[in-house]
C-alpha cells in the first residue's frame, strides 16, 4: 500500500477533496441511469459498489473525522446497502499509512526525540492504520510495544470536516431544523476528544484498572513517560482481531466465552462506571491465543449523566413498555416526543418507539440471551428495512431523542453485532457480582 508524504489540513484543499469525490459520483448517477434501461436488476447493485469506493477512496486520504464517519457508518448493517458497509469498514483496518518521515517528524515535535532515540527498535512501516491515527511496533528495555501515532492536522479540520459531512448526514437521516446542530455538536466535542490523547491515556489506565477483575478480558499496560497528546505507547498485545475470530471454526463455548467476557465488559462500565467504551467495532478488540478477549483503544468514552441513564434504563424494563402512561411520560424525558408534536406525530413515534425498545431491550427482560438466535436478528432487520422505506417518516421531523443517544445507540448496536458475530449465549446479570 502506497504511503503519505501529506495529509490535506487545509479548509479549501479539504473541501476541493470532496467536491472531486461529488463529481465522480455525479458520473456514477448517469452510468446508472444507461444501466437502468439495459440491466434493471443489477443497475441499482452497480451504483452502490461505485458510489461506495469512491466516498471511500475520497475519504481514505484526508484520514480524520471525515473517515471517522465512514467507521461509525460501517457498523450500521441495517442501515447502508451491503457494498457501503464492506468498503466502510476497511476504514477500520485499511488505510494508506504515514511515511517513515512524517512520522519521524510528528516524534520529533511531540516527544522532542526520534523514534529510534526513544526506543530500542521502532518499525518504521505501521502495522495498523485507521481514522485518527496509525500503529508502529516497537521495543524497550524487552518489552514489546505498540505505538500510536496521530495524524498531523486531524484535530484542527474536525469542525471544518463535519460541516462538509452535514448535508449528506441531514439526507441520509432525515434531520430537519434547528434541533440538528445537537447531534452534529456531540459527534464533534467527542471527536475533538479522540484527539486528545492525554485525555485517552488517563481514560485507558483508569476503565482498564476499573476492570481488571472481569475474567477472561485482558488489557495492555500504558507508559504515560513514552507517551504525549499526540503518541500513545501501551504494551504490544497479541491476538487476532475479533472478525478475524469470528470468520473461523470456533466453538459454541469459545464464542460464550467471549461473548460473556464482552458483554461484563460493557455492562459493567455502563452501570458501574456511568461511562463507556463507546467504540464497540471489531478493530478495537483482539482475541488470544487461549481465547481471551483483549480490548486495545479507549479513545472514544461516553460519560452517561444521571438525567438520561435513568429514564434509559426504566425503559428496558418489560412491565414499563408495557404501562403506557409511564412509556409516554419518559418518551418526554428522553426528548423522543416534544410539545410540538402533533396528534398524528405523537400517535406515530409513540408506536415506532414501542416497537423498536421491545426489540432492542429483549436482552435485559431475560436471564441468558443467544446474541445467534436469527428470529432476533430477522425482527431488527425487518423494522429497519420497514421503517426505512415508511413515508410518513420523511414526511416528519427525524429529529427525535436526546443527543446521548447517538454514543449510547452506536455502543449498543456495536455491542450486539459483535455478540452477533461470536454467536454468544451470555447470562445477561452475570455483571453485577463486580458492581460494588
Amino acid at each position: 500500500m502506497k504511503t503519505l508524504d501529506k495529509i490535506p489540513t487545509g479548509k479549501l484543499e479539504r473541501a476541493s477533496k470532496l467536491v472531486k469525490t461529488g463529481v465522480k459520483i455525479g458520473g456514477n448517477y448517469v452510468k446508472y441511469y444507461g444501466n437502468k434501461i439495459v440491466n434493471p436488476e443489477n443497475a441499482k447493485d452497480t451504483l452502490d459498489q461505485d458510489n461506495a469506493t469512491d466516498i471511500y477512496d475520497g475519504l481514505k486520504d484526508l484520514k480524520g473525522s471525515a473517515l471517522k464517519v465512514a467507521q461509525m457508518l460501517s457498523m450500521e448493517k441495517n442501515l447502508l446497502p451491503n457494498a457501503y458497509v464492506e468498503k466502510f469498514s476497511l476504514s477500520q483496518f485499511s488505510v494508506p499509512p504515514l511515511s517513515a518521515p512524517l512520522v519521524r517528524k510528528t516524534f520529533k515535535k511531540y516527544l522532542n526525540k526520534y523514534p529510534e532515540e526513544v526506543f530500542d527498535t521502532f518499525e518504521k512501516d505501521s502495522i495498523n492504520a485507521a481514522s485518527i491515527g496509525q500503529v508502529h511496533k516497537a521495543t524497550k528495555d524487552g518489552k514489546s510495544l505498540a505505538v500510536k501515532i496521530q495524524y498531523p492536522g486531524v484535530a484542527d479540520s474536525i469542525s471544518s470536516d463535519l460541516a462538509l459531512v452535514k448535508p449528506i448526514a441531514i439526507r441520509m437521516f432525515n434531520l430537519q431544523g434547528k434541533d440538528s446542530d445537537k447531534y452534529f455538536k456531540e459527534v464533534e466535542n467527542k471527536l475533538i476528544e479522540e484527539t486528545n490523547y492525554n485525555l485517552e491515556l488517563k481514560q485507558s489506565q483508569e476503565i482498564t484498572l476499573a476492570c481488571k477483575d472481569i475474567p477472561n478480558l485482558l488489557f495492555p499496560n500504558y507508559y504515560p513517560d513514552l507517551s504525549s497528546e499526540k503518541i500513545i505507547t501501551m504494551d504490544w498485545m497479541q491476538g487476532t482481531h475479533l472478525s478475524e475470530f469470528a470468520k473461523t471454526s470456533f466453538s459454541q463455548e469459545e464464542g460464550n466465552k467471549l461473548g460473556q467476557a464482552l458483554w461484563d465488559f460493557y455492562m459493567f462500565q455502563i452501570h458501574g462506571l456511568k461511562k463507556v467504551h463507546a467504540d464497540p467495532h471489531p478493530g478495537n478488540f483482539l482475541v488470544s491465543a487461549d481465547n481471551q478477549l483483549i480490548a486495545i483503544d479507549f479513545g472514544c468514552i461516553k460519560v452517561i449523566p444521571d438525567d438520561f441513564y435513568n429514564p434509559y434504563f426504566e425503559l428496558a424494563a418489560e412491565q414499563n413498555i408495557s404501562n403506557d402512561e409511564f412509556f409516554k411520560a419518559k418518551l418526554y424525558e428522553l426528548e423522543i416526543l416534544t410539545q410540538m408534536d402533533s396528534a398524528e406525530e405523537l400517535k406515530f413515534f409513540t408506536a415506532l418507539f414501542k416497537e423498536m425498545l421491545t426489540i432492542f431491550t429483549a436482552p435485559f427482560n431475560k436471564e441468558t440471551f443467544d446474541f445467534g438466535s436469527e428470529v432476533f436478528w430477522s425482527q431488527i432487520a425487518d423494522l429497519s428495512e420497514r421503517y426505512s422505506k415508511d413515508p410518513q417518516i420523511r414526511k416528519m421531523n427525524g429529529n427525535r431523542g436526546s443527543k446521548h443517544f447517538l454514543y449510547m445507540n452506536r455502543t449498543f448496536f456495536g455491542l450486539y453485532n459483535l455478540l452477533h458475530d461470536l454467536k454468544a449465549k451470555v447470562q445477561v446479570n452475570n455483571f453485577r457480582q463486580y458492581l460494588d
